[in-house]
């Protein structure tokens, strides 16, 4: 990947290309992928770090949405499942699957509801018992059969689902079992789907910390938010999938009409030890009396995620779990295992988006559809760009949403889709063994190619796929002491090098998974600010600058606890 001081440097000379993708999330770097693939160059500009909205704040599973069957959204679970397979070929080092349970109280109850929503009767969600779970999981095992690679649901008594999950609560009649997928690093798969772009397309550009600020004669203003220096482009088609933000970018082309109604989500990783033992790899898939849809599953080690709320909010800015939230989550969680209380001191991180629902008027929130559409406006003498405006989406659909946008885009360029991405392996998934044991042959080749500890292979494998190889490399011979256990000084200095680093941040929430998973030893920060500083060229006063404002954003937004 060229630095993100070359793409600077080329955005001076005006040297860009005609099509304009605002937004770098899941979406839009998605879309950005998929025309690379044509041979058409995008510009895409995203005003905070790649992957830094809500697309760092999923449940982080890619699924097929059972609970879609609910209300009736056939079409959508047939196709997130087919993407959810695909997924779990094509980004193997990021994907795997996940058992998932739900607990059911009752045989019979919730059947004539449960109908009554799938035939969109009813909107309002209800409580379904095994026999409603059971029909729609017949249905959801025959939508997945394209590329499926993972078994059928079953149906657990009580005494067989306690024999696996210690501590459910006494009153569970029945559990079902269904497979889904986990993705372990959402934000670096967004990172190498940038990285894939721009090695099919060279004259691609994706910049981050790159505000597009309102149009004016199909004059764009282009703002950096790092030193503020500004440009001025004329697109010829602006993409405009920004996610929750889509109604504020709107606003700068002459749209007032509200387009969102989003939802706020929070979830809480959390550190306990008995809790992790008792779930194993099981992920409990549960209702609660509001009918929210919550889970919670084990994570590596001894951390869990536990998740989510479904709050309306107006602000797409709005990040910050509450107090309440957590308290909330921690009550839901209590009637599905009475024997374990949570306690605040458990939560070694937080994190929380606003889901980019399209506006409905609806009591319920989960009653809102999570299907996407993309809304397009014609060129206007005021605003002479084509605008494909992207309402909806979500991750596990990311590819046949970012198709779509494509052969819009592709239609007005008057050019013809030249390839699918159907089957195109992503990043560190690009020349990985699929299978578990020819995996473990080919990390243990990278330990003795680098001369590294085949323990130490192995977690960079499962970390970084096939791109191990050149961590591996860069980690041979004498090493500066790292920043933690788990990563190496040699190791974040290649990932600001190559990755587009320009804040502290980036690398604490997005580039690494440090953040996300709770544990920054003394020292650490500090550590990483200096090795950020010497890879790109930060002086004293910079390294404390982001030292202190990454210091500030763990302990106030995702409520960490700083040595």
């Amino acid at each position: 990947m060229r630095s993100r001081e070359e793409l600077i440097a080329q955005l001076r000379t005006g040297d860009v290309p005609p099509v304009l993708i605002i937004g770098g999330g899941i979406n839009g770097v998605g879309t950005y992928r998929d025309l690379a693939a044509q041979g058409v160059p995008a510009l895409l500009v995203e005003a905070g770090d790649f992957a830094s909205g809500t697309s760092s704040a999923p449940s982080r599973l890619i699924h097929g949405g059972l609970r879609y069957l609910e209300t009736g959204e056939a079409a959508l679970v047939r196709e997130s499942l087919t993407e959810r397979n695909l997924l779990l070929k094509n980004a193997c080092h990021v994907v795997h699957p996940q058992p998932c349970w739900v607990p059911l109280r009752s045989w019979l109850g919730g059947t004539a509801g449960a109908v009554l929503r799938f035939l969109k009767l009813r909107r309002t969600p209800g409580r379904k018992g095994a026999v409603p779970v059971k029909i729609g999981l017949m249905l959801y095992d025959r939508f997945g059969t394209a590329h499926q690679t993972m078994p059928g649901h079953r149906l657990l008594t009580a005494r067989q689902a306690r024999g696996e999950v210690t501590g459910l609560a006494p009153d569970i009649r029945a559990v079902a079992e269904y497979h889904d997928a986990r993705i372990t690093h959402p934000e670096r798969l967004v990172m190498e789907l940038v990285a894939d772009a721009e090695a099919d397309c060279p004259k691609a550009m994706a910049l981050n910390y790159l505000r597009a600020g309102a149009q004016t004669g199909g004059r764009i203003t282009l703002t950096c938010q790092i030193t503020g220096e500004r440009f001025e482009i004329a697109p010829r088609i602006v993409v405009n999938a920004t996610g929750a933000w889509v109604d504020e970018v709107q606003g700068g082309f002459g749209f007032n009409a509200p387009l969102m109604g989003g939802t706020r989500g929070s979830h809480l990783v959390i550190r306990r030890a008995d809790i992790a033992a008792a779930l194993g790899d099981k992920m409990l898939y549960f209702e609660t009396d509001d009918h929210r849809a919550c889970l919670i599953y084990r994570m590596e080690g001894d951390r869990l995620l536990l998740g989510t709320t479904d709050i309306r909010a107006d602000d797409p800015g709005d990040r910050q779990c509450t107090e309440a939230e957590i308290d909330y989550l921690f009550e839901v969680l209590r009637p599905i295992l009475p024997g374990f209380r949570l306690h605040r001191s458990d939560v070694v991180f937080a994190f929380a988006g606003v889901r980019p629902l399209p506006r409905q008027d609806v009591a319920a929130t989960g009653a809102i559809s999570r299907d996407h559409k993309l809304v397009e406006f014609a060129p206007t003498p005021e605003r002479p760009f084509d605008l494909l405006t992207l309402v909806g989406g979500k991750w596990t659909t990311y590819r046949v949403c970012a198709e779509q946008i494509a052969d819009a885009v592709l239609q007005r360029l008057g050019r013809k889709r030249q390839r699918t991405t159907e089957a195109l392996a992503i990043g560190g998934a690009q020349g990985l063994p699929f299978a578990p044991a020819a995996r473990e042959s080919w990390a243990r080749q990278v330990a003795r190619d680098a001369q590294l500890p085949e323990q130490r292979a192995a977690a960079l494998t499962a970390r970084y796929g096939s791109r191990a190889r050149a961590v591996a490399a860069a980690e041979a011979g004498p090493q500066a002491p790292g920043p933690l256990t788990d990563y190496s000084a040699a190791e974040i200095g290649l990932i600001c090098r190559d990755e587009r680093v320009a804040r502290l941040e980036d690398i604490v929430l997005r580039r690494t998974l440090i953040g996300f998973e709770g544990d920054l030893p003394e020292g650490a920060l500090a550590r990483l600010a200096a090795i950020a500083g010497d890879a790109l060229g930060w002086d004293d006063s910079r390294r404390a600058e982001e030292q202190g404002s990454t210091s500030n954003l763990l302990r106030t937004r995702h409520l960490m606890t700083i040595a």
